[in-house]
């Protein structure tokens, strides 16, 4: 097990519920705390809403670093999904960030500031209910990435201008994302990909590229191509058909315009009588 510790995606999936149920029960008891109006009991539940925000931060490290890898598991359906999941939480990590400080803020005023110690539990509790709304938003979309089950609606369409791939420092990031995009590009991308690489290519080399960047043909096409080549057989069947037919019928009006043995004229004895 201790292996797995070292895998980014493996402690994306051990730490991501921690956000999300870390504020829903910070949430419930801060509201119990300011009901009863029970300084140790709101202070408890501001500090479960101090982990439940600060925990973003190494759910979104790690969700960073797997992202290559969890790219290269997911079908085409759970890439956009992933695209969308990482999307939502760059725009909205920051809630969490100003949740946590709130929070932070809040147990220090219940020490030093009592009078402003209930006014600040009372925003943190709002803020941290918004927190868990927009926990379960950005975790929607990861839930779609690799559970089909899930799947009860389409994925999102990509936006182009908002592409993430956040590994390292800058030029890092560039480099991973045109990995990223040529992993994910079309078969034409790869032509064109391989003949800046080598414009002196042969025409051959140039085959096997594109022969091994295309699909597979799907059973559909496969049924397609074979019913065309029945049809071609088919075709081909009937002509050689029409063919025969044709020299039988020239062949029978070659014996009937011919003239018979029978009745060709011989010559008679009476000529030959009359040449002596």
């Amino acid at each position: 097990m201790l292996e797995h510790l070292s895998n980014p995606e493996y402690m994306h999936v051990l730490l991501n519920p921690l956000p999300v149920y870390g504020l829903a029960m910070g949430v419930l008891g801060l509201l119990i705390g300011l009901i009863f109006n029970t300084k140790s009991a709101r202070v408890t539940a501001l500090a479960l809403v101090f982990i439940g925000g600060i925990s973003a931060w190494p759910v979104y490290h790690y969700g960073q670093e797997g992202y290559d890898r969890v790219l290269s598991m997911s079908d085409t359906e759970g890439t956009k999904w992933l695209d969308e999941h990482m999307r939502r939480a760059e725009k909205l990590i920051y809630v969490f960030y100003a949740v946590a400080a709130l929070s932070a803020v809040a147990i220090g005023a219940e020490f030093r500031y009592p009078r402003a110690a209930r006014p600040l539990a009372i925003v943190t509790l709002l803020l941290a209910g918004t927190n868990l709304a927009v926990g379960g938003f950005i975790s929607y979309a990861g839930g779609h990435v690799r559970h089909k089950e899930f799947r009860y609606e389409p994925a999102p369409n990509p936006k182009k201008e908002e592409e993430h791939h956040h590994h390292g420092d800058g030029d890092e990031h560039g480099t991973k994302g045109d990995a990223h995009d040529e992993s994910k590009s079309s078969a034409m991308d790869h032509g064109s990909m391989a003949g800046m690489q080598s414009p002196a290519a042969s025409p051959n080399e140039h085959a096997d590229h594109d022969e091994a960047a295309s699909p597979a043909a799907s059973e559909e096409e496969k049924k397609q191509l074979e019913a065309s080549r029945l049809q071609l057989e088919a075709s081909r069947l009937q002509l050689e058909a029409s063919r025969k037919q044709l020299e039988v019928t020239e062949g029978a009006k070659g014996e009937a315009t011919s003239p018979s043995p029978s009745l060709s004229p011989s010559p008679h004895p009476d000529d030959h009588n009359h040449e002596h």
